[in-house]
């Protein structure tokens, strides 16, 4: 059985028009929508509360990180952005707690796991992870304890472990029991890979603080899973070009998807500046005698790469822009947070290089996205919670739980 993935799609019907067809947009099939059957008690729809849920939290998440990168602050921004990050703890009890009463009142956790659809969105759960960790050194970065740096340190390597387990055994998983046609490839595909990506994003956060003795390790790490996730999701858009010129644009209601190729190259770049700019002062290349020319060096070098990279987001950024934009969705997925996590790191990433080039202008611009995806979130959660009062998530046959 063939399956394309992708974020709130639904196999089958992945794929705007057939190939070599003149039609710009096909009608969303009536199965592809749902069929309402009436009301139905909490219980029962908690039991389509799927791990794609976690898209939330990763997006409230990075939310709050933006917010304290700003360039341009003003009083009482950080305390806006500890507040967000305070309700993205809650959300995120929330959603662990809901999680856990599926699974405790009608089972299924290993089924979930491999499931072909839902299995693909465990990842998102770490991902929100990620935002949490790096959200502490933002926000609780200035603790001089040294209890703090190490527990960033434990939480960093633990990290490091997991999520690199999971990129090595969920693709096995996928490699060897599920079949997926190119001719339907999506972005979400990288998803199994985008966790262990984001260790070099919070090393690039934590490094600059921790003592020389640490910093070096987590920065190496950091480089090293940077690259692991990025070249893994290298070698997927190669697979997600051919699809496009093949068989054109996903369908309307799937297109917020596309997005998800901004964030490998843009968190990227961030990672890398970051990392550079973090090591300590007692950093050499080969026992150099110059540790300052060395880190000018590795930082040249990061800069350039992350200009870049932000380039190849950038082009991503415009043509799912224009893909949506064309073909506005017309029913809420949670693939619609797409829209909010990756243009995060972007904006994020711009902001980096902003800092890095000395740049007020690219400051400025940092500010103008921040807003918009300000903007996006809310507009998201807004219709994330209309959604879920609608019966239009955590409903029979409308969720990531559906096979077809």
């Amino acid at each position: 059985m063939t399956h394309p993935i992708l974020l709130g799609s639904y196999p089958n019907h992945s794929y705007e028009h057939p190939p070599h067809s003149s039609h710009s947009d096909t009608p969303i099939l009536e199965e592809e929508k749902g069929q309402k059957q009436g009301p139905i008690d909490f219980r029962q729809r908690l039991r389509h509360f799927t791990w794609a849920w976690y898209t939330l939290t990763m997006s409230t998440g990075g939310l709050a990180l933006l917010i304290a990168s700003q360039p341009n602050t003003f009083e009482g921004l950080k305390e806006i952005g500890l507040a967000v990050y305070l309700f993205n703890i809650l959300l995120m009890a929330l959603v662990c707690s809901l999680m856990a009463a599926r699974f405790i009142f009608h089972g299924g956790l290993l089924a979930s796991l491999t499931h072909d659809r839902e299995g693909l969105f465990f990842p998102t759960f770490w991902l929100s992870i990620a935002t949490i960790i790096t959200g502490l050194e933002r926000y609780f970065g200035d603790n001089p304890e040294p209890s703090f740096s190490k527990a960033l340190q434990v939480l960093f390597w633990l990290y490091c472990a997991c999520t690199f387990a999971v990129a090595t055994l969920q693709y096995s998983y996928l490699f060897s029991s599920v079949t997926y046609r190119l001719q339907t490839m999506m972005p979400s595909w990288i998803l199994p890979a985008f966790p262990v990506m984001l260790s070099g994003t919070i090393a690039s956060v934590i490094a600059e603080r921790q003592p020389d003795h640490s910093s070096i390790p987590i920065v190496t790490a950091g480089v090293t899973f940077q690259g692991l996730g990025f070249c893994i999701s290298f070698m997927m858009y190669s697979h997600y070009i051919g699809r496009l010129m093949e068989s054109g644009l996903p369908n309307r209601e799937h297109r917020p998807g596309m997005f998800i190729c901004v964030g490998p190259p843009a968190f990227t770049a961030l990672a890398l500046v970051g990392m550079a700019q973090g090591l300590p002062d007692t950093f050499s290349v080969m026992d150099s005698m110059d540790n300052a020319a060395d880190g000018r060096m590795v930082e040249i070098l990061a800069l350039a790469a992350g200009a870049f990279l932000w380039a190849l987001s950038l082009w991503f950024f415009c043509v799912a822009l224009i893909a949506v934009v064309r073909s506005p969705p017309t029913a809420f997925h949670l693939s619609w947070w797409a829209m909010v996590f990756p243009n995060t790191g972007f904006t994020l990433a711009t902001i980096t290089l902003g800092k890095a080039f000395g740049s007020k202008a690219i400051g400025g611009v940092g500010s103008a996205m921040s807003i918009c995806v300000i903007c996006m979130w809310i507009f998201v959660f807004v219709n994330h919670i209309r959604a879920v009062y609608r019966q239009d998530i955590m409903y029979p046959g409308k969720d990531e739980d559906v096979s077809e």
